[in-house]
Order: structure tokens, then sequence, then C-alpha cells
């Protein structure tokens, strides 16, 4: 059995744009061996049309790995579908929830919301090109349709097709007026929304989204719901994650030196594949989020990375600031 059998979706870290590239996946596995990873959103359109092999191109170590695709033309997502399957790839996501203005003229995202048919469409059509589990993450609804039996109507239509796996933002999101960094922000937290489609999808598998940032909550959540995403908690504070991962699954929390040298030797192996050390480094940021040093460590990271005779010496130079932290 392997991994993405024995607990898949318990603990999922978020699809996050300019984010879960394939460097921060490799150090979030690193952090935590169990937990669920999403790609950043992927538009059908730039993955049918454009170098699907480069986009896609993940380390092995990264399962159990999720695509997330946004789309709602059914040969592209049929087509995505099959290069998910063909790269190895766990899951396909679809993406119901991203309230900004680039996937609403795409007719995707979280307007897909009010388009229930459209993504059962798309649903039953993506499973009959691969062997590969679908899955929707959406919002609890959308402007005016924010009731509710809005959100029933949704996933029960949608699960109609098969999906068996919703991700649910518990807010629900604005088409206009609100940035996306509102939009993760500004609309109220409705978690009672989550644990209720639950209660009536007993047999679905619900995973709850949104404002998941402390440990003690996340544990309470989980007596409701099948699991959490976490989503900038992740990627702020990196190391959240490998103690949610210690907590839910009783694994032997890591040190962030053993972390950071693991790291290291897959940040060396990309700087001779050509990758540039600054796309490297800045998922490190927010190691040592919090602790003496934390800021110094940035400093020297973020203004040294970029420059043209930056190697991994720098790493090493930055850590002199965070000694305390390495063995913790």
């Amino acid at each position: 059995m392997n991994r993405a059998t024995l607990h898949p979706h318990r603990l999922c870290v978020a699809p996050m744009m300019n984010c879960t590239d394939r460097h921060y996946r490799y150090l979030a596995r690193l952090l935590s061996k169990h937990s669920m990873l999403y790609t950043e959103m992927m538009a059908a359109g730039a993955l049918v049309h454009g170098d699907h092999e480069r986009l896609l191109e993940f380390d092995s170590s990264e399962h159990p790995l999720a695509l997330q695709v946004g789309g709602s033309h059914v040969p592209d997502m049929q087509r995505c579908t099959e290069y998910a399957a063909e790269f190895g790839y766990d899951e396909v996501n679809i993406n119901a929830g991203c309230p900004s203005n680039r996937v609403q003229a795409g007719r995707f995202g979280a307007c897909l919301m009010l388009e229930p048919q459209t993504v059962s469409d798309c649903v039953r059509a993506m499973q009959t090109v691969a062997p590969i589990r679908i899955s929707v993450k959406t919002r609890i609804g959308v402007d005016d349709h924010d009731r509710y039996p809005d959100l029933h109507h949704f996933v029960d239509t949608v699960a109609a097709t098969g999906c068996s796996i919703f991700i649910v933002h518990a807010r629900k999101a604005f088409l206009s007026g609100l940035s996306p960094k509102q939009n993760r922000s500004v609309p109220p937290l409705r978690y009672e929304f989550v644990y209720r489609l639950k209660q009536d999808f007993p047999n679905l598998k619900i995973v709850l989204n949104g404002g998941l940032s402390d440990e003690a909550k996340i544990l309470s959540h989980l007596e409701h719901v099948d699991g959490v995403m976490i989503g900038r908690e992740a990627y702020e504070n990196p190391y959240f994650l490998a103690r949610l991962d210690a907590a839910l699954f009783h694994t032997q929390l890591p040190s962030r030196g053993e972390v950071l040298d693991a790291y290291k030797g897959y940040a060396r192996r990309q700087l001779d594949a050509g990758v540039p050390l600054a796309t490297l480094c800045r998922h490190l940021s927010g190691l040592f989020h919090s602790m003496p040093g934390a800021r110094a460590w940035r400093r020297v990271l973020n203004e040294s990375t970029g420059k043209k005779d930056a190697s991994l010496e720098i790493i090493r130079t930055a850590e002199r600031f965070v000694t305390g932290g390495l063995h913790g």
C-alpha cells in the first residue's frame, strides 16, 4: 500500500499561485511525510496549448500529489486528465473556488459554483479517459448564492457523477468588489456549513479549508470533517506542517536543520540543472518563522540569492543567524 492510500486528504497543502511550485512541494514533503500536496492552479488551456511537459514536472518524492486544473471546456479538461495520468499524478482537482477576474474571464474558478451541471459534465468526461481520481475545490457560496441549500445543491449535483472528494473553503466568494487576497480574509468563515455537508453526505470525503493556522483548532475540526487543507500558514510558516504531521500521524518531528540539510542537497542538484538560486531559496524564508534571528535569515536570503554570483554559501551565511533554531 503506498502513501497515497494510507492517509489521503486528512492533511492537505492548498494550491497557491506563485507558491506551491515543485520546489516548495519538495520542501513540504521533507516537512510532512503524509500530507496531500497540490500544484499551483494550472489553466487547462495553458496545459493543452503550452509546454505541458515543463509545467507538469515533479520529483517522485512529492507523492501523493494532485494537479489542480482551472477550466470548463470538456475536451481540454479531458486532455489535462490524460496528461496527469501519464505523468503519474495521484489526482486531478477542479478549481471551482478562485474568484479572480482572470479565471472568471476563462469561465472557471468560483463562477463555476453557479454552473454545477458544467462541473458535472467535466468530471464525468474526465473519468472516462484515465483511471485517476477527480476532486473538486470550491467555496461555500458565491455573491448572493450563499445559502446552505445552494452549496448542498452544488455538491449533490457534482457527486452524482461519482466524484467523492470535495475540498471546501469555508468562505463565500465575491466575484466583484474584492481582490483575491481580500476574498481570502474578508468574507466570514462559516465552518458550520462544511460540517453540515459531512452530515448530509456521510459517504463523501469532505475536506475543510480556510483560516486554519492553530493546531488545537485543526484537531477539533477533524472531529467533524475528513480532512483539513492548510493554505498560507503552510507557506509562511512551513515548519507548522511538520508539527501537524507529527500530531496527526504520530511521525517523528524532524529538526529544521535536518530539513534544511536535505533541501540543500536538492537545491544543489537543481542548480546544476540551471534553476536560479533565488527560485529555490524563496521558499525557505519562513522556515524559522517567529524564532530568534528569523528576520536576519530572511534578509540574507532575499537580498543575496538574486545576485549573479550567488551560491549555496549564502544559505550557510544565513544559517549563522538562526543557529539556535536548527535543532528544534
